[in-house]
């Protein structure tokens, strides 16, 4: 069965990442390191990406949640959504992620409208933080 994928506002992803079964996936390529990234977002390149999958639900399990974007959400974004789920669909197999979605806007759209952004760049990014212990700045 085919997985749909959704389009999600910044504002319900901002109500929904206070769950701790979600993760914000981020596919931006070189710019992630100057302009900021959304807390707690994982780092998987569109460049690398489908050789990049299983990492990717390695480091999701536990979430059944999935967001992703680029900078605006209109073509590495959701290319890297439907090729997860083409690969979930393939591998048959229970994985838990139930849901994915692509960020309306993007990460650009996420900051211009005030949403919280992560300017660290000598902190490792990495799924230790969950959501819920991240407040907005």
């Amino acid at each position: 069965m085919a997985r749909s994928i959704s389009y999600i506002s910044g504002s319900q992803l901002l109500s929904l990442k206070r769950r701790p079964n979600i993760a914000v996936i981020d596919v931006r390529d070189d710019e992630r390191s100057y302009d900021g990234h959304i807390t707690g977002s994982l780092h998987y390149p569109s460049d690398s990406f489908t050789d990049k999958i299983s990492d990717l639900i390695q480091e999701a399990r536990g979430k059944d949640t999935l967001v992703f974007h680029c900078a605006l959400s209109q073509v590495r974004g959701p290319t890297c959504a439907k090729r997860l789920a083409n690969y979930l669909d393939e591998l048959k197999e229970d994985t838990g992620i139930n849901s994915i979605f692509v960020l309306e806007h993007g990460f650009n759209g996420w900051e211009a409208s005030g949403k919280p952004v992560c300017r660290c760049t000598d902190v490792p990014f990495f799924s230790g933080i969950h959501w819920s212990s991240v407040s907005p700045s």
